[in-house]
C-alpha cells in the first residue's frame, strides 16, 4: 500500500478515547453549565456587598463612568472566585490591531518574605495594567522605544476563566491605549461608536414620544463558518501551517457540486467535537444556538444568539480561540482562513446587526404593518442612507488578503455593497417615494399539499443569500465579513455611519415638528427624499450575475475588488470628518489603522509568496523531476514530453515569482504603492506558479507527490 494511502487510513481512524462527555441529565441543576466560568452579574450578586453590586449594575446600565471606589471590592470578590476555580494567574485580555487577542499573565501570588506566598489582587491592578506590548502594530502612534501602553478594565464585558489541564487563568477584558490616550485596539473605538449611536438614537426616539429609553444598544449575532481537517494533513502541508491556506492543490473530481454536504448529517467525530466546543463556550457564557454542515466538504457553521456589540465581539474572539483549541483534542485542525482551498467555497462570518433600547424595544422590528410603523421606517431609512453614503468605508472595514480570494466568487457577496430589503419592505418605500399611503401584505399561509403537514405562515418577502447587506426580519445581516475577522471594526463603522444618518434625519424631523406639523405629516416627505436619494443602494436580484456588475456601475456604486483599492476610504476626508465629529477615532488613529492594514496586506502576501516559491522549488519540482525520470526510463516518451513541458513552465513561473519577491524590485517609500505592487505583481506571479503546479499534480505519480491532495484532506472526516 502506498505511503499516502496508509496516511489516509490512519487519518480516518477515530473513536471516543475514554474522556467523552457522555449525555448528562440536563434537568439536574448540577449539569447546567452555562456561564459557570464567568464572573457574571449572578456571581457578582452572590459575592459583592449589596451596595457595591447595586452601584456597579446601575453604572453599567446607564453607561456612566466607573466609580473607582468600587474597584477594590470588585477585585477582592473576583480574586476569591478565581482562586476557588483554580486560577493562579490573571491577564488583561485585549485586542490589538493584529485582529487577534493578546494576553500577559501575572500571578496572584507574591512572596511574603517568610517563606510563603500570599494571594493579592487590588482594584488598581483590576482597573489598569501596563503590558508594554510595544511590538504590536500601531501605524506610527507609538515607536518601539516608547514602550508605555495601558490596558483599562472594561466592566461591561464580564471576566472569565480559561481552563487548562494544568491550571486556570482569569481573563479580564480590557481596552488597550497608548501613553497619550490614543486607541491601540479595536475595543475602544467600538465602545465609542456604541455611545455615539446611542446618543443619536435616544434623541431621535424622543421625537417619536419615547421618553423612557435611556440607552440604545447595537446588537450582533455572528454566524461563524469554518473548516475541520485531520491534523495529520495539516502538518504535512507547510502552506497551511505558515499561511492558513493551501497555496497549491488541484480541484478534486468531486467538490460540492452534488449539494450533498449542506445541512447533511454531521459525522460522528465532527459532532463530538461540536458538542464539546459548545459545552466549553456555554461555560464561558457564549450563547451558542446553531450548528450545521455548510456547502463545502468538511465545512461547518456555528452561530450564537444576539448580544450587545461589545460583548458579542469579545465572545466572537473567544469562540474562534475555543474552536481551534478543542479541535486538537479530536485530532482535527480548525481552519478560519477565508479561502483555505482554491476552487472550493470559502468561509465568511455573517454579522447580524440591530438596535435595541434598554427597555427591550428592537428599533428595526417592522411589526405586522410596517407601512404604518413610522419609527421603524425612520430607522430603516437611516441605515439605507448610511450604507449608501459610506459604501466605500463599509467595504474597507472588511478588507483583507483572504477576502480578496473570496468576495464575488459566487460563494460570497460581491465587493459591491448593496442592500436587500425584501419585496414587502421595498414596496413600502417605493410607495412612500411616490407619495402614496402604501400597504403591507396581509399574512398568508403556505399550503404543503397534504393535511398531515401544517400550513406555514409566509413572510412578506423571501431572503437573498447573494446580498452583502440584507434586511432579514428585524435586523440587517452584513454578510460580507471574513471568517477570521474580528467583528469590531465593521461594527464600529456601521454604528458610526448610522449615528450620523440618524442625526441628519432627526434634525430634519425636529425642524418640521417645530413648524407645527404632525409626526406623520412631518416624516413622510423626509422618508420620501431620503429613499429617492439613496435607493440606488437597494437591489433585490442576483448579486452574482454579470448583469448586476454592469447595472451597479450605471448606478454609481463602488466595486472595490481588492484590499488596496478599498483601504484608502479609511482615511478619506468624509471618514476623517465623520469619526472626528463623533469622537470615535481621531485622524491620527484612522491613519494608524490605514497604515497597519496596508502593511499587514503586504506582509501576509509576502509570507504566502515566499512559502509558495519554497514549496514549489524544494518539494514539487523534485517530485516532478523524479516522475519525469521514471517516464524516460520506461520509454514513455510522449508522456515524458508532456511532463517536461509542465516542469519547464513551473521553473519559469518560480523564477518570475522569486524576482517579484526581491526586495530591490519592490517600492518601499509608500505603503499604498507597495500594496499595489504586491497586488499587481506578486499575486499574479504566485497564481502562475500554482497553475503550473496544479497541472503537474494531475500527472505526477501519486506516491511521488509530496503534498496531501484535496481529495484526501476534504473527504476524510
Amino acid at each position: 500500500m502506498p505511503r499516502i494511502r496508509q496516511q489516509n487510513v490512519m487519518a480516518a481512524q477515530w473513536a471516543p478515547n475514554g474522556g467523552a462527555l457522555g449525555a448528562p441529565d440536563l434537568t439536574s441543576p448540577d449539569n447546567q453549565v452555562f456561564g459557570e466560568n464567568v464572573f457574571s452579574p449572578a456571581i457578582q450578586r452572590q459575592r459583592l456587598p449589596k451596595d457595591v453590586f447595586r452601584r456597579l449594575q446601575q453604572t453599567l446600565a446607564r453607561g456612566d463612568a466607573l466609580d473607582t471606589s468600587l474597584a477594590d471590592a470588585v477585585a477582592l470578590a473576583m480574586k476569591e472566585w478565581a482562586l476557588e476555580n483554580g486560577a493562579t494567574h490573571y491577564t488583561h485580555w485585549f485586542q490589538p490591531l493584529t485582529g487577534s487577542t493578546a494576553e500577559k499573565h501575572d500571578s496572584f501570588y507574591a512572596p511574603t518574605g517568610e517563606g510563603s506566598a500570599l494571594a493579592e489582587f487590588s482594584g488598581k491592578e483590576l482597573i489598569q495594567g501596563e503590558p508594554d506590548a510595544s511590538s504590536f502594530p500601531t501605524g506610527g502612534i507609538r515607536a518601539t522605544f516608547e514602550a508605555r501602553g495601558y490596558t483599562a478594565w472594561d466592566p461591561t464585558s464580564p471576566a472569565f476563566i480559561l481552563e487548562n489541564p494544568n491550571g486556570a487563568l482569569l481573563c479580564i477584558p480590557t481596552a488597550f491605549a497608548s501613553w497619550t490616550g490614543e486607541a491601540l485596539d479595536h475595543k475602544i473605538p467600538l465602545l465609542r461608536s456604541m455611545d455615539a449611536l446611542s446618543k443619536a438614537a435616544i434623541n431621535a426616539l424622543k421625537l417619536f414620544g419615547n421618553m423612557t429609553a435611556s440607552r440604545v444598544f447595537t446588537t450582533v449575532g455572528p454566524e461563524q463558518e469554518y473548516f475541520l481537517i485531520d491534523e495529520q494533513y495539516y502538518f504535512e502541508r507547510p502552506d497551511l501551517v505558515t499561511t492558513g491556506r493551501t497555496l497549491f492543490g488541484a480541484k478534486p473530481p468531486k467538490g460540492h457540486e452534488l449539494d450533498d454536504h449542506y445541512f447533511g448529517s454531521i459525522p460522528e467525530r465532527i459532532l463530538a467535537y461540536m458538542l464539546e466546543t459548545e459545552r466549553e463556550l456555554a461555560r464561558l457564557g457564549v450563547p451558542v444556538k446553531t450548528r450545521h454542515n455548510e456547502v463545502a466538504p468538511n465545512q461547518y457553521e456555528l452561530a450564537p444568539v444576539f448580544e450587545n456589540s461589545n460583548v458579542g465581539s469579545d465572545h466572537q474572539q473567544l469562540t474562534m480561540q475555543v474552536m481551534q483549541n478543542v479541535a486538537r483534542r479530536y485530532g482535527l485542525m480548525c481552519l478560519l482562513h477565508e479561502k483555505p482551498f482554491a476552487g472550493v467555497n470559502g468561509s465568511g462570518k455573517h454579522n447580524n446587526w440591530s438596535m435595541s433600547t434598554d427597555d427591550g424595544e428592537n428599533l428595526l422590528e417592522p411589526g405586522d404593518t410596517p407601512h404604518e410603523n413610522l419609527q421603524f421606517l425612520f430607522f430603516c431609512a437611516a441605515v439605507m442612507q448610511a450604507v449608501n453614503k459610506h459604501q466605500g468605508l463599509l467595504r474597507a472595514s472588511i478588507a483583507s488578503p483572504g477576502q480578496d480570494h473570496r468576495l464575488g466568487a459566487n460563494e460570497a457577496p460581491p465587493a459591491i455593497i448593496s442592500i436587500f430589503l425584501g419585496a414587502e419592505l421595498e414596496n413600502v418605500f417605493e410607495a412612500i417615494e411616490r407619495g402614496e399611503a402604501g400597504e403591507s401584505t396581509p399574512e398568508s399561509f403556505l399550503g404543503l399539499g397534504t393535511p398531515v403537514l401544517p400550513p406555514l405562515p409566509m413572510h412578506g418577502g423571501d431572503r437573498n443569500r447573494t446580498s452583502p447587506f440584507a434586511f432579514t426580519g428585524n435586523k440587517f445581516e452584513f454578510r460580507a465579513l471574513g471568517s477570521s475577522m474580528s467583528l469590531s471594526l465593521p461594527n464600529t463603522v456601521l454604528n458610526t455611519i448610522v449615528a450620523e444618518s440618524i442625526d441628519y434625519l432627526a434634525e430634519e424631523l425636529e425642524n418640521a415638528l417645530q413648524g407645527g406639523a404632525e409626526l406623520e405629516e412631518a416624516l413622510r416627505p423626509i422618508l420620501q427624499r431620503s429613499y429617492a436619494d439613496n435607493k440606488q443602494i437597494v437591489f433585490g436580484g442576483d448579486n452574482y450575475s454579470e448583469e448586476w456588475y454592469a447595472e451597479a456601475e450605471e448606478r454609481g456604486l463602488l466595486n472595490l475588488r481588492a484590499t488596496p483599492e478599498a483601504l484608502p476610504y479609511i482615511v478619506a476626508d468624509d471618514t476623517v470628518s465623520l469619526f472626528s465629529n463623533y469622537g470615535v477615532l481621531s485622524q491620527r488613529e484612522l491613519e494608524s489603522r490605514y497604515e497597519v492594514s496596508l502593511e499587514q496586506y503586504g506582509t501576509k502576501i509576502n509570507i504566502e509568496s515566499e512559502t509558495a516559491a519554497a514549496i514549489a522549488k524544494t518539494m514539487l519540482l523534485p517530485s516532478a523531476a523524479r516522475h519525469l525520470a521514471l517516464l524516460r526510463e520506461a520509454g514513455l516518451s510522449e508522456l515524458a514530453v508532456e511532463s517536461d513541458d509542465l516542469i519547464k513552465e513551473l521553473v519559469s513561473a518560480i523564477r518570475a515569482l522569486e524576482s517579484a519577491n526581491l526586495e530591490e524590485n519592490q517600492p518601499h517609500d509608500d505603503v499604498l504603492k507597495h500594496a499595489e505592487y504586491v497586488r499587481d505583481e506578486v499575486v499574479p506571479a504566485m497564481g502562475a506558479v500554482r497553475e503550473a503546479a496544479d497541472r503537474l499534480e494531475k500527472v505526477v505519480a501519486d506516491d511521488l507527490w509530496p503534498l496531501p491532495k484535496y481529495s484526501e484532506i476534504l473527504f476524510i472526516k
